[in-house]
């Protein structure tokens, strides 16, 4: 297969903002960003640092970047994936993990599958998996739920369907919050998961500061909980 054939290629990105790309990414994605005519992410700013991580073929202030975002119109995919459909190739990147998983970018994927254009999917890091894995938690069966809602009434709803669902399924639940509410989230999990639930909190994962606390409800309440202002964080628990 031409190294320059038309494609969308799905680049993963760093969980933090390490030095060395090339201790958490594979070679082979320093070998497509090579190929790259253009990149497809969420913002200016991550896309270009994220270019400057890799050796490129054009300085990589002259790769053209094109944004989608949450904010984006599904009437814009079209336009996004025109430079690939007359020949060029380009990279889908969100600004942490992988794209496409809790990334709008999964719509650019499917529209991309109806036009028949080759997808190729690189490794990479990502919190979701990387904390189960940690978590010590069940991974036979497991449902991610992305970001809660922020409204406190809402969000405690949510969990309480969360724990139903872990009840009747046997499976854990996974989900993200903002930095900001973390210590709510936290606080809403602790008063609301039976004592004998076990609960996983990962924070800063692949960071030196990287840390993750599981054990059961009734060992949390007697510890001192982490500080996880402004930390991204993941939240896991099964009963």
């Amino acid at each position: 297969m031409s190294e320059k054939k038309p494609a969308l290629l799905l680049l993963p990105n760093l969980l933090g903002d390490h030095r060395h790309a090339d201790i958490f990414l594979p070679a082979s994605v320093s070998k497509a960003v090579v190929s790259l005519d253009g990149l497809i992410a969420e913002s200016e700013t991550e896309g270009r640092k994220y270019l400057r991580r890799f050796p490129t073929e054009k300085k990589a202030l002259e790769i053209p970047i094109a944004l989608f975002n949450e904010h984006s119109q599904d009437s814009e995919i079209d336009f996004l994936l025109e430079p690939i459909m007359k020949g060029e190739r380009w990279g889908l990147v969100s600004d942490a993990g992988l794209p496409c998983i809790a990334d709008p970018g999964s719509k650019l994927v499917w529209r991309a599958r109806q036009k028949g254009i080759n997808i190729q999917a690189f490794v990479g890091p990502s919190s979701i998996t990387m904390s189960l894995m940690l978590s010590g938690l069940p991974g036979q069966k497991f449902a991610f739920h992305g970001y809660l809602d922020r409204e406190p009434t809402k969000r405690k709803e949510q969990i309480k369907q969360l724990i139903q669902q872990s009840k009747a399924e046997q499976s854990t639940q996974i989900f993200m919050e903002a930095p900001y509410r973390n210590a709510y989230a936290l606080e809403d999990l602790l008063n609301l998961l039976p004592s004998d639930a076990n609960l996983c909190v990962a924070w800063d994962l692949t960071m030196p500061t990287q840390g993750v606390v599981s054990q059961s409800i009734e060992n949390w309440k007697r510890s001192t909980s982490p500080n996880l202002d402004k930390k991204p964080a993941i939240f896991l628990f099964s009963l």
